[in-house]
């Protein structure tokens, strides 16, 4: 297991001000270190700020690009590998959506910069005016950047609070600096389930996996808390996988007893591991749940070249771990309108369920469903474009702005 990263949380402002960044450098390059004298690698440190829009409330969306782009350079001259200039919050019928329209130009004009549209939230309602403009940018970046790999880092967000350390849903909710762990933990599982005889077992054994690495985690957090005056904010232990077998928590899904990931008993599979998660003790944060990212996983690339599960497999297992879909290669001919209606089904989903979802969609210029994408990335693992069904819920959206619940 290592740790995908430690994340900071803080307030910026525009022009930028870099006298902080000092401190961050130097948090970055202490956190490295103490968490590798305990045994845990640190892929990535990472910075969110506050929901890009607030920071130029006074410049406008068209400073966004001049932003992102000198927040990337702060971060990189300081050893921070991604930054987040946060969401488009869009959750309720006033929200000014132009935010949404020069993502493409942020993502088109930076290297290492994330962001991201929040379109629904619990007690509001969904925007679904704002979902059609994320669609509209999704498609943008992926006709725009070399095979669409923009994408990666873009998102649109439901029920996303912040504090979350997985990119790109992080964004910082303001007051004092603040940093979160998001573990990269699917071996943890696989682990766990090679061994174990029985259910509980297999559960015990995950929970305990769990519970010893997070006290370690939680350990050094403190003393990097206390070190710098820095809130700690908890771990997200999710079971985030890397592109091999031995990381892949489709690979421990078949490990519990499932003959391939999309087979009937995978719901059951990634229920009993959020349940394992849940049960373990320790100072959670974010989604604490099941990852299935197809493009990182090394198994569910494999299972969907086989067409053992599909989008809808997807969304259903996402009622149960509360990860939405996450890194899916798309035709490059997807409509707008049918990206839009598999937005509003998340969105959907994830209100009635009342738990966070995200939807990080890849259409691929140039390919067809069940070709094969080949991105040269060490982070992921080529699979099959998935299939869309070509229709999508235009009357929908030509019938209402915001759907109020």
């Amino acid at each position: 297991m290592r740790i995908r990263s430690v994340t900071l949380g803080t307030d910026v402002t525009y022009p930028l001000d870099v006298d902080g960044f000092a401190t961050f450098e130097a948090f970055q390059g202490l956190a490295r270190a103490q968490f590798a004298d305990a045994g845990l690698e640190v892929q990535t440190v990472r910075l969110a700020t506050q929901p890009f829009p607030e920071v130029l409330h006074d410049q406008g969306p068209d400073a966004a690009p001049a932003f992102a782009q000198a927040l990337e350079r702060a971060c990189q001259a300081h050893g921070i590998d991604y930054c987040s200039i946060g969401p488009v919050v869009a959750i309720d019928p006033t929200s000014e959506l132009s935010y949404i329209a020069v993502i493409p130009e942020v993502i088109r004009s930076t290297e290492v910069a994330f962001a991201s549209v929040l379109v629904a939230a619990q007690g509001s309602g969904i925007n679904l005016e704002a979902i059609q403009a994320s669609a509209r940018a999704v498609a943008d970046i992926a006709r725009s950047t070399p095979d669409g790999f923009g994408n990666l880092r873009v998102a649109v967000l439901v029920n996303c609070g912040p504090g979350s350390p997985f990119f790109p849903v992080s964004y910082h909710g303001g007051g004092g600096t603040r940093f979160s762990i998001a573990t990269e933990a699917a071996d943890l599982a696989v682990e766990a389930f090679s061994s174990a005889g029985s259910l509980e077992e297999a559960a015990a054994n995950l929970r305990g996996a769990i519970e010893e690495t997070a006290q370690v985690i939680e350990r050094v957090s403190r003393g990097l808390a206390n070190h710098f005056g820095f809130g700690f904010a908890g771990v997200d232990f999710s079971l985030a996988p890397f592109p091999e077998t031995a990381r892949s928590i489709g690979h421990a899904i078949e490990q519990l007893g499932v003959d391939a990931f999309g087979s009937n008993g995978t719901l059951f599979t990634v229920a009993f591991i959020k349940r394992a998660i849940d049960a373990a003790s320790f100072h959670h944060c974010g989604f604490s749940g099941v990852m299935l990212p197809v493009l990182e996983d090394q198994t569910l690339a494999e299972r969907s070249v086989e067409r053992t599960f599909d989008l809808d497999s997807l969304l259903l297992y996402s009622t149960v771990c509360g990860t939405g879909l996450d890194t899916i290669p798309l035709p490059g001919d997807v409509s707008v309108e049918e990206l839009s209606a598999i937005l509003l089904d998340v969105a959907t989903l994830s209100l009635v369920a009342d738990k966070p979802l995200t939807a990080r969609l890849m259409p691929i210029p140039g390919k067809k469903a069940g070709e094969m994408t080949d991105f040269d990335f060490e982070y992921f693992a080529n699979g099959r474009v998935m299939e869309t069904r070509g229709r999508g819920g235009p009357k929908i959206f030509e019938r209402g702005r915001f759907w109020a619940l």
